[in-house]
């Protein structure tokens, strides 16, 4: 059995996934009541060569070159900052019903359709029938990511915890952007309802939430121009909503639904959804990381991405509004 500090690193452990590899060599449960027990084989590695990554006293840049060992390291700590930002701005958990992981960029999702209602049917009778089969077209695999360009020179002695600050804004831009591409799959799925209303009310909240049955309105998404609108209902502003969003920043659930703030919703448009069944996403692979040039320290022109898609399951769980006519 190998241990944290014997390991031997080297680039081919990112041939398949680098954590799994050294968790297949170095197993976490084989640390339980230890002092390295929650770390996982990454973070153990960090301990091994002192390297610390957080905090005010975090190491530089440089600390991950000092043998060629620890540099393999360094793809894996891009990754994870990239990640973590990615997962602090996603919104995509609050709208997904699942998240489906693939291998390359052909994926046909399923649909559902139904020949009967579901009436009683006497001794002998054939019971209604339900079809699920793969859709015709292919779900859209979009990359998104962004390209580091500096030099091992210009970045060797900058703190790792201010890195992580950039590095997490690069997640935060691929998760804005991915969430992009959920709106379209939802709008794509449901042809807008044109609603008459010509001032914004409450009212239009319960319609909402009524034109989605049978299934049930538990996310809502909207620009910010709209969230403006929803918020600023008298319903919306009683005092204990008033003190929750001032003292922690919560909003008001309208009717129970999460509101989704997402920049790409037309102006004065509504999306309602049944986040249990509406939406699925599917992720081609990990984020990538240029990790040869980094081992070796060519920072120049490094690309980090991750490729998913969108796709619509049950189209009647999607309602989109259009209150073109509110002023």
């Amino acid at each position: 059995m190998a241990y944290y500090d014997s390991l031997k690193l080297e680039k081919g452990m990112y041939n398949v996934n680098f954590t799994k590899a050294l968790e297949g060599l170095d197993p976490s449960e084989n640390y339980e009541g230890t002092s390295l027990a929650g770390l996982d084989a990454f973070q153990r590695q960090l301990k091994r060569f002192d390297i610390k990554v957080n905090g005010k006293n975090s190491d530089v840049i440089e600390k991950f070159f000092r043998t060629s060992e620890s540099s393999v390291l360094f793809p894996e700590y891009i990754k994870r900052s990239v990640e973590q930002g990615l997962i602090e701005e996603s919104v995509l958990p609050f709208i997904t019903a699942t998240v489906t992981m693939i291998d390359g960029n052909d994926y046909r999702t399923i649909e559902l359709t139904d020949d009967e209602t579901l009436s009683p049917t006497s001794e002998g009778s054939k019971l209604p029938e339900t079809t699920i089969k793969n859709k015709d077209s292919l779900v859209t695999i979009n990359k998104r990511g962004k390209v580091i360009s500096s030099s091992y020179e210009s970045l060797r002695l900058k703190r790792l915890d201010l890195f992580s600050v950039a590095l997490k804004q690069i997640g935060a831009t691929i998760a804005r952007d991915q969430l992009k591409d959920a709106v379209t799959a939802l709008t794509s799925a449901s042809t807008a309802v044109v609603s008459e209303s010509t001032t914004f009310t409450y009212d239009d909240l319960i319609d909402l939430w009524g034109k989605l049955e049978p299934h049930t309105l538990n996310a809502i998404l909207c620009n910010n121009e709209m969230m403006q609108k929803i918020l600023a209902l008298d319903e919306m502003r009683d005092a204990p909503a008033g003190l929750n969003f001032q003292g922690t920043g919560e909003m008001v659930t309208p009717l129970g639904a999460t509101l989704v703030r997402a920049a790409t919703v037309s102006d004065n448009y509504l999306i309602g959804i049944d986040k249990r069944c509406a939406l699925e996403m599917v992720q081609a692979g990990d984020i990538l990381v240029d990790y040869d040039k980094l081992i070796d320290k060519q920072l120049e022109r490094i690309a980090i991405s991750s490729s998913c898609g969108f796709a619509a399951v049950f189209s009647d769980a999607v309602k989109v509004i259009n209150y073109s006519s509110i002023t």
